[in-house]
């Protein structure tokens, strides 16, 4: 999601930031593109979104209220009318920055050597399974 892709890759994560499902979009896209899709994901609604200020828009917002689903994103600065969020949930989102260095120990995913989607996708599933399989085998 930062750093080294040409292309995004925005990821669904559980609370303790590891990964369910991730979707890849184009590098030019904006954040907010990827919501629909992100949100449709899950088998169960989450309790809060934890994003980036690139989902700040009203309607993100306003589905997220009619889910009953918390928002916790910041305000992007240009707003106007200043929004709060929950700073202390919000620190969480860290769980899933530390998920993508992990991720990107692997030369294939940091680079993006892979010019195919379904190939470079397929690296970052082999990779979320290893990562995985850390906390099923401690179980």
């Amino acid at each position: 999601m930062r750093g080294g892709f040409t292309s995004k890759l925005p990821c669904l994560a559980v609370a303790r930031g590891r990964p369910v499902s991730f979707h890849l979009t184009v590098g030019e896209a904006a954040d907010c593109k990827a919501y629909d899709t992100l949100i449709a994901l899950p088998e169960r609604a989450p309790k809060s979104l934890l994003v980036g200020n690139g989902y700040d828009a009203d309607a993100i917002r306003a589905d997220l209220a009619s889910r009953n689903i918390q928002a916790v994103i910041p305000g992007r600065s240009n707003r106007r009318v200043k929004i709060d969020h929950d700073r202390t949930l919000y620190k969480q989102r860290n769980g899933i920055e530390r998920l993508f260095g992990r991720l990107k120990i692997n030369r294939a995913i940091a680079t993006r050597y892979d010019q195919l989607a379904d190939s470079f996708m397929s690296m970052v599933h082999i990779a979320t399974a290893r990562y995985w399989l850390k906390f099923v085998h401690a179980a």
